[in-house]
């Protein structure tokens, strides 16, 4: 069976400028406790982006998902390998691991349930749905884990 690329929904200007003014706050530490401002650095030109993300704490883990599939950052951060994680004046820098599609059911349900005001427009299935509900759809949706650097203290000013 051929593996299944995630889309892209690209966003509409109106949304562009939204995420570039929201980013900004979250940058400056305005927003709710799983607001980050995500930045990655681009697999072509080295130069660093940013996206305003949720990241999901769940278990024992944390991570982040893209609810609209196989955007930008997402591929820089396969390429990189590393994300760096800021709020106000305080910078996470963390290995992604991405989550094969066989492991994301619950995964999805709970960012879906989590974030559903704001995420629910990019999935088919309805917050609250069973985990099983989900398999037909994970290839769509990237999910890394946020990892430790290995050996080094990942947590800066």
């Amino acid at each position: 069976m051929a593996e299944v690329q995630p889309t892209f929904l690209q966003p509409s200007r109106a949304e562009q400028i939204f995420n570039r003014l929201y980013g900004w706050l979250v940058g400056l530490g305005i927003g709710t406790r799983h607001n980050y401002l995500l930045q990655v650095r681009g697999r072509k030109t080295g130069k660093t982006y940013s996206t305003p993300v949720n990241v999901l704490d769940h278990g024992s883990g944390r991570f982040l998902i893209a609810p609209r599939g196989n955007t930008q950052w997402v591929r820089n951060a396969r390429a990189a390998g590393v994300v760096t994680l800021k709020r106000a004046s305080r910078s996470e820098v963390v290995r992604v691991q991405e989550v094969p599609d066989d492991k994301k059911n619950e995964l999805l349900k709970a960012y879906l349930d989590s974030f559903k005001t704001t995420v629910q427009r990019y999935f088919p299935i309805r917050a609250g749905s069973p985990p099983d509900a989900f398999a037909r759809v994970a290839a769509r949706y990237p999910v890394f884990q946020l990892l430790p650097l290995s050996g080094l203290d990942s947590r800066g000013a």
